[in-house]
């Protein structure tokens, strides 16, 4: 298992999107690959990264949730966001990890896996550097874009993870996923 630095300060109870353009500062995001495509996380939302493997699957579940695991005792779902975002479940490969990541649901944090293709590294992004999301245009739902970080020549999706791993929706979807389908007449 490879450990995360110990945080610098505490995660606060709402954490805000990524500072934009006109704030002041630099945050530190962990960047990661995902069907191609880069993407990025608040290294305070970051608790640990893990090697991809012992899943226990979950009957019944939407297809984004790739099962859970058994992380020093607690149970955590680990989520495939490439189906998250609506594509493709991932296909597993050498580099594929789980990044745990703690996200805040009113007064209450969870700890959830994400399945990514690769972890890339931790990068110090400028508010200045922080564009806000796109419009329109993304493959991903745009309330799922914190914004669009500028690393050189290229930009960064900054990903808004308490949206993207949001308790409550998941929870709904896997209601909806649980329910038997309508007999036909």
């Amino acid at each position: 298992m490879t450990q995360i630095a110990p945080r610098a300060a505490p995660v606060p109870a709402h954490p805000a999107r990524p500072p934009l353009a006109d704030e002041p500062g630099t945050q530190q995001y962990l960047t990661f690959v995902l069907g191609g495509e880069m993407f990025a996380v608040g290294i305070l939302h970051v608790k640990e990264i893990i090697e991809f493997g012992n899943l226990t699957v979950v009957p019944m579940m939407p297809a984004f949730i790739r099962g859970v695991i058994n992380l020093r005792g607690a149970v955590v779902p680990v989520i495939d966001l490439a189906a998250r975002f609506g594509g493709r479940p991932g296909v597993p490969g050498r580099r594929t990890c789980i990044v745990i990541v703690e996200v805040a649901e009113g007064d209450c944090r969870h700890d959830i896996g994400i399945m990514v293709d690769a972890v890339s590294e931790v990068l110090e992004i400028a508010a200045a550097d922080i564009e806000p999301p796109p419009a329109f245009g993304a493959r991903i739902r745009a309330d799922f874009i914190a914004g669009m970080g500028r690393v050189g020549p290229r930009f960064v999706i900054l990903l808004a993870i308490d949206r993207v791993l949001s308790v409550e929706e998941i929870a709904t979807l896997a209601d909806v996923a649980e329910r038997p389908a309508a007999a036909p007449d």
